[in-house]
């Protein structure tokens, strides 16, 4: 009997390892961002990691922590430059040959355009804050499916204000409730495949993106005032919800947005 409970607690402890798993992370700018804070959980359960980074004035800040990861594909990537996504899929199909699981954390708003109001927003800023933010994961969602021949994960990065209206948070909303529903229509799309889709959605946290937010100081505050825990989280925190939606624990799950904000999204 003591053999088989033995049995039985290395099972359980195995489903949530990513050990022997391949994880792309995108979207790592310096040692605050989520996308950090997920791949120091992913590479800490045993996963092998490609990581990128936005451009030659990005490498300097990244580059360390990809050493750090022991990451063995570190290659530029802006979505915006043709070809550039699609190089880092070819480089991870000729030495890796398969993805189990990526992460897309990038988000992005001609400035003018976020700290206005969402009916004064141009329709060139618009296009770019949908194309950087959220078509960006719809095209790493078809690169990867050749490549998760056994299913695999696409997790991206979300926000409350995608669902309700939080003040100063403006176009980025929208945006963000595209990417939702995104998830959702990825998600049935490609579950046949054993393809999981979800969105993570931090509370607001003292990141480089997040800074671009206007009068984002009070944001903070009130989110940790109106929160239940009345405290703000970590991308520890996100790093931990993240492993265990990537690992083999969260299987039968998929298409949802997953609260990392102290309950904050609960209260009116």
């Amino acid at each position: 009997m003591q053999h088989n409970g033995v049995k039985g607690e290395t099972a359980v402890s195995d489903i949530y390892s990513l050990k022997g798993k391949k994880g792309l992370v995108v979207g790592i700018a310096n040692d605050q961002s989520i996308a950090y804070g997920c791949a120091r959980q992913f590479r800490a359960l045993g996963a092998d990691l490609a990581l990128t980074y936005l451009n030659e004035k990005a490498v300097k800040h990244v580059r360390p922590l990809a050493e750090e990861l022991a990451a063995e594909i570190f290659l530029p990537c802006d979505v915006r430059v043709d070809g550039e996504l699609e190089s880092v899929f070819e480089v991870i199909g000729e030495k890796w040959g398969k993805l189990d699981f990526l992460l897309h954390s990038i988000a992005f708003a001609p400035k003018e355009d976020l700290h206005g109001r969402v009916v004064d927003s141009s329709s060139a800023g618009f296009a770019m804050a949908i194309d950087v933010s959220c078509h960006s994961f719809i095209r790493m969602g078809k690169l990867a499916e050749p490549l998760m021949t056994d299913g695999g994960t696409l997790l991206t990065v979300s926000f409350y204000g995608g669902r309700k209206v939080v003040e100063h948070y403006n176009l980025m909303g929208p945006v963000k409730a595209a990417l939702e529903i995104s998830v959702k229509y990825m998600a049935a799309e490609l579950g046949g495949e054993g393809i999981r889709v979800h969105a993570l959605s931090p509370g607001p946290l003292r990141t480089r993106a997040a800074s671009g937010i206007d009068r984002f100081d009070e944001m903070l505050e009130q989110a940790a005032l109106r929160a239940p825990q009345h405290q703000l989280v970590s991308i520890e925190d996100c790093g931990a919800v993240a492993g265990f939606l990537v690992s083999d624990a969260a299987k039968a799950m998929t298409g949802s947005t997953f609260f990392v904000d102290g309950g904050y999204h609960i209260v009116a």
